[in-house]
């Protein structure tokens, strides 16, 4: 049984990725184990590591889900000085999408379920709120 997930970004300097990934999350790391690393945990169980090392080649696009993206993507822009992406969406995808990357390389994303319902539903499954 998986019960926890952790996923990992490299940057080239800690100090500085560590600001850029408290303003992409709008907060300061849940722990910081050792020199040259730094954590999140986004969802309980659910980690993102900022490392220092050299980003990996392709990999990615890391999403994260938001209730509007299109205020997170210009919150991104005017604060991290992000380009401006596009938003997609298709007829038979229920949410619409956006990929950017940090100013290491690593590449990140947003999401947006299209239906609000759904989104609710989703975020009270996992406050564990659903009957």
């Amino acid at each position: 049984m998986i019960f926890e997930m952790t996923t990992q970004v490299r940057v080239s300097n800690l100090k500085e990725g560590q600001k850029w990934y408290e303003t992409l999350l709008n907060r300061k790391p849940d722990f910081i184990p050792h020199e040259g690393f730094a954590e999140w945990e986004l969802l309980p169980g659910c980690w993102l590591q900022v490392a220092e090392g050299t980003p990996a080649d392709g990999s990615g696009p890391l999403r994260f889900g938001v209730s509007n993206i299109e205020a997170e993507r210009d919150r991104l822009v005017k604060m991290l000085k992000v380009p401006s992406f596009d938003i997609h969406s298709r007829p038979e995808v229920p949410v619409k999408w956006g990929t950017f990357t940090d100013p290491w390389g690593n590449q990140l994303g947003f999401f947006e379920y299209m239906n609000k319902n759904e989104e609710q539903e989703r975020v009270n499954k996992i406050l564990g709120t659903l009957a």
